[in-house]
């Protein structure tokens, strides 16, 4: 008998059953079992348990996340094994290519719905954050990334972690919701469960409020001062969530690693609700925490289409990057005048900086802003990073931020900024759940704003590569810049200038005092003048003068030795931004607005 559809008694049945397995497979929850039992061996026990697995499932490791380098994490797995949930018996791995395993029937002649999976794997990791995933006798810190497998197909499902085997006096922190098992946590999804990073260990941990944000501040590591950190963060905060007028999120957590050995691994990393900041001290942390604060809207929230939906299998594209990262250091750089953690001369000095960084680089006659971001997956090729092959999106991104927004301001007598082109896309954009069209769809809403067409700007200095006149924009508000030659301090050796460089030497420059005292390119250095290697190392040696004697320590073939030599001289055409003497009122009104985040 047949109902008036003409659907059979048994069709229906068949129909029903394969519904209510669709809603169970869509209101499934994968759970993951984090163990941290053995930290002096550096590996994460792993177990992954997959609900209604079908005749066969396919689990993949992403090979790359958030930072747009190609990292294959899948090379720390091991001992991949499966079970069967109801019998515990043992199901049959094939791994397809160097991220995926595809799981099934160990007799294929039984085959049939697997049920509940059971999947166990070691990872191993011991580098240090914000970048990477740690675990060692100190604490452990994990980009979940980096650690757990996901379903290809079944990654809009909820997601459950718990962390297992803690040594007494360690805790666990994530963003997420609590689960109610012990050091658990749930997640909507896998994407939401890997972008909120776990710090376990004997970290401090306090909380603050910043107009309406309230935050959450964990902090691994001494030489750091609760009410001074807590006024740095609050300024910060309360900065941008007032300049954007939106505050989206509950809660937000700033994670912090502090100490000489986080120059290795130093910078910020950041997340939905929060972000992990590894650097030397607090004294250096507000700019950091100010660039990566601002990421919760832009990148996080405001993103170009080309990155949506991320793809962890392989490249993707954009041509935003000079925006979504570049314009990001324009707004900490403008959050710490507008707070008072700089002067105004702080604020030029980095500015001409970056004059001088860019000028410095031969590629930027040749690479654009576009092509930058559009190559950022090629940063870990030493030669790639050599200044006369490329420039970075970071640097030219900022200087580009401040012309828009000096260019906006004068093309409104100061009634329209960069600020309300960010809060249109904010509005446009995130709150829409929709994503901008990389650098057209960010022209589109500078011309909305300031009623002016910015085609050329964009064209020239955006897609194209003429040079910026850079005293034609800061003339609105009155400045200028002024460059000049001079003799400074030449190490003799290039290093990668990526987030992710450790110390390895890409190339010695030839003839130097460096390779005369035998250094090589491939050696990894370790100390520079009795210094962890790091940014903050670089910057000191590099303020001494032509003649003075360095010491290095470095890594070869395993083998630590120490090497010391004169520094060498190079001529470099270094650059300065002064306010112009007698500047008008209109002048003088453009500057304020752009220092102190105000329009009129």
């Amino acid at each position: 008998m047949k109902n008036h559809l003409g659907i059979s008694r048994l069709t229906r049945i068949s129909f029903v059953f394969l519904l209510s397995f669709i809603a169970i497979r869509a209101n499934a929850t994968i759970r993951y079992a984090i163990s941290v039992a053995q930290p002096d061996q550096h590996i994460f026990h792993v177990t992954m348990t997959v609900a209604n697995a079908g005749r066969e499932l396919v689990v993949a490791m992403p090979a790359w996340n958030a930072t747009y380098d190609i990292r294959d994490f899948a090379y720390r797995v091991t001992e991949v094994r499966a079970t069967r949930g109801s019998d515990s018996s043992p199901l049959h791995i094939e791994k397809l290519d160097k991220q995926t395993w595809r799981i099934s029937a160990a007799d294929e002649s039984s085959a049939s719905n697997l049920g509940d999976v059971t999947i166990q794997y070691d990872d191993y990791w011991d580098d240090v954050g914000p970048f990477s995933s740690q675990l060692n006798e100190h604490h452990a810190y994990m980009n979940l990334a980096e650690v757990l497998f996901y379903v290809p197909d079944r990654r809009a499902e909820e997601s459950f972690v718990q962390y297992t085997d803690l040594p007494a006096n360690w805790h666990v922190v994530q963003e997420l919701p609590a689960a109610q098992a012990p050091q658990s946590f749930m997640a909507p999804s896998y994407d939401a469960l890997v972008d909120a990073p776990v710090e376990i260990g004997a970290f401090r941990e306090f909380q603050i409020d910043a107009g309406n944000a309230h935050l959450r501040v964990v902090v691994d590591g001494t030489d750091w001062n609760q009410n001074d950190l807590s006024d740095t963060l609050r300024k910060i905060v309360s900065s941008e969530t007032g300049m954007m007028r939106d505050v989206p999120f509950r809660e937000y957590m700033f994670i912090f690693h502090f100490g000489p050995y986080t120059e290795m691994g130093g910078g910020g990393m950041e997340h939905s609700n929060c972000t992990a900041i590894a650097v030397p001290s607090a004294d250096v942390v507000a700019n950091v925490a100010a660039h990566e604060f601002f990421h919760l809207w832009n990148v996080k929230r405001i993103r170009p289409q080309t990155l949506q939906p991320v793809d962890y299998t392989k490249e993707m594209w954009t041509r935003a990057l000079w925006f979504a990262e570049g314009v990001t250091s324009t707004y900490a750089s403008f959050t710490m005048v507008r707070t008072g953690l700089w002067d105004r001369q702080r604020f030029y000095a980095d500015l001409a900086q970056q004059f001088t960084e860019l000028e410095a680089r031969p590629a930027h006659k040749w690479q654009s802003a576009e092509e930058s971001s559009l190559d950022t997956w090629l940063d870990l090729y030493d030669y790639y990073n050599r200044p006369e092959v490329s420039i970075s999106y970071y640097n030219k991104g900022q200087i580009l931020g401040v012309m828009l927004d000096l260019a906006i301001r004068d093309a409104t007598d100061n009634h329209r900024s960069l600020d309300d082109v960010m809060r249109a896309m904010d509005d446009d954009y995130a709150h829409q759940g929709r994503f901008y069209d990389d650098s057209q769809g960010v022209e589109q809403e500078v011309e909305k704003i300031s009623g002016r067409s910015f085609k050329e700007f964009f064209a020239k200095y955006v897609t194209g590569t003429e040079e910026i006149p850079y005293n034609d924009f800061l003339s609105a508000a009155g400045l200028q810049t002024q460059a000049q030659e001079r003799a400074v301090a030449d190490l003799g050796f290039q290093i990668s200038r990526g987030f992710f460089a450790t110390g390895g030497i890409s190339s010695v420059t030839q003839g130097s005092s460096a390779e005369k005292a035998g250094l090589r390119s491939g050696d990894v250095l370790l100390q520079l003048d009795g210094r962890p290697f790091g940014r903050q190392a670089m910057q000191f040696a590099l303020q001494g003068s032509p003649g003075d004697e360095v010491r290095l320590r470095i890594q070869r073939n395993g083998v630590e030795r120490d090497i010391s030599y004169s520094l060498g001289k190079r001529m470099v055409q270094t650059f300065s931004i002064s306010e112009i003497p007698g500047a008008n009122a209109r002048q003088k009104r453009i500057r304020d607005g752009m220092l102190r985040g105000i329009t009129n």
